[in-house]
C-alpha cells in the first residue's frame, strides 16, 4: 500500500511540474500594441510600442489625445505598469497604466489620467 501511495505521489508531481514551469515562463511584451481605452471622458485607440529588457520597460505612446510621448515602466511576472507625462490643453498630466499580461498577445488593466479621471484598457499585440 505504501509503495502505491508513493507511486501516485510521484506521478502527480511529474504531471504538475511541467504546468508549474509554463506558468512561471517570463512574459515578454516587446512589440507594437493596439490599446482600447475607455474613460468617463471618452474612448481611444492609442498605439504603444514597447521594449522590454528584463523587468525594465521603455517605449513610445501615440494617440490623438496625448500625441507622441516616450514612456517608462516595469514588467514583473505578469504585472505591467508604465507611465508618461503629457500636456493637454495647457495642463500637464502624469498618465499611468497598470494591469496584467493575460497571454503573450493580450493585456488588460486600468489607466489613471493624472488625477483628472481614470478608466480601463485592453490591448492586443500587432
Amino acid at each position: 500500500m505504501r509503495t502505491r501511495s508513493l507511486l501516485v505521489a510521484a506521478l502527480t508531481l511529474s504531471m504538475t511540474a511541467p504546468i508549474a514551469l509554463v506558468a512561471q515562463a517570463p512574459v515578454n511584451v516587446t512589440g507594437k500594441w493596439i490599446f482600447t481605452v475607455e474613460t468617463s471622458a471618452g474612448s481611444g485607440m492609442p498605439t504603444v510600442t514597447l521594449k522590454q529588457d528584463g523587468e525594465k520597460l521603455t517605449g513610445h505612446y501615440s494617440s490623438q489625445n496625448f500625441g507622441e510621448v516616450d514612456l517608462t515602466g516595469t514588467v514583473k511576472g505578469t504585472a505591467i505598469a508604465f507611465m508618461f507625462g503629457a500636456d493637454v490643453q495647457g495642463t500637464h498630466l502624469d498618465v499611468t497604466y497598470s494591469g496584467t499580461v493575460d497571454s503573450k498577445d493580450t493585456m488588460k488593466g486600468k489607466v489613471n489620467l493624472g488625477g483628472v479621471g481614470e478608466g480601463t484598457f485592453t490591448a492586443k499585440r500587432q
